[in-house]
C-alpha cells in the first residue's frame, strides 16, 4: 500500500530514476536522486541539480535548486527539464517499499531504492 514518505524515511536515501512523465530514462546509468539531510541532489545525465529540501504533509518542498549550466539537447535535456520543474512544484509523494512515486499536476517520476551493497568497500 502507497503512503506518504516521512523526512527521516529518506535521509540517506539513493534512488534510481526509472521514469519520467511514463518515458524511461534516456541515461539510464544517471538518472538519479538522492536524499541527504536537509538537502537534495539530482542528475538525469547532463547536469546536476541539489538544493534543499523537506516534506509538508504529503508533499516535497524541494528549492530554490541549483544547476550546473551544461547546454543539454535531445530526450536527456527535455526529462531534465521535466525533473526540475516537478522538483520545484511542490510535488506529491508516494512510497510503496522500495519504490518511490512524486507526481505534480504537470510531471511525474517513479523511482526505485538503490540498496547499499554491504560490501564494505
Amino acid at each position: 500500500m502507497a503512503q506518504t514518505a516521512p523526512t527521516h524515511e529518506l535521509v540517506g536515501s539513493d534512488w534510481r530514476i526509472t521514469s519520467i512523465d511514463g518515458e524511461a530514462p534516456a541515461a539510464p546509468d544517471k538518472a538519479r536522486l538522492s536524499f541527504e539531510s536537509g538537502r537534495l541532489s539530482a542528475n538525469l545525465g547532463c547536469n546536476a541539480m541539489s538544493g534543499p529540501w523537506r516534506i509538508e504533509k504529503t508533499r516535497l518542498i524541494a528549492g530554490p535548486l541549483m544547476q550546473t549550466k551544461m547546454f543539454c539537447t535531445g530526450p536527456v535535456g527535455e526529462q531534465e527539464m521535466a525533473a526540475s520543474a516537478l522538483l520545484v512544484a511542490g510535488p506529491a509523494v508516494e512510497r510503496n517499499g522500495n519504490r518511490l512515486t512524486l507526481r505534480s499536476s504537470g510531471h511525474s517520476a517513479e523511482l526505485e531504492r538503490i540498496e547499499e551493497t554491504g560490501n564494505g568497500n
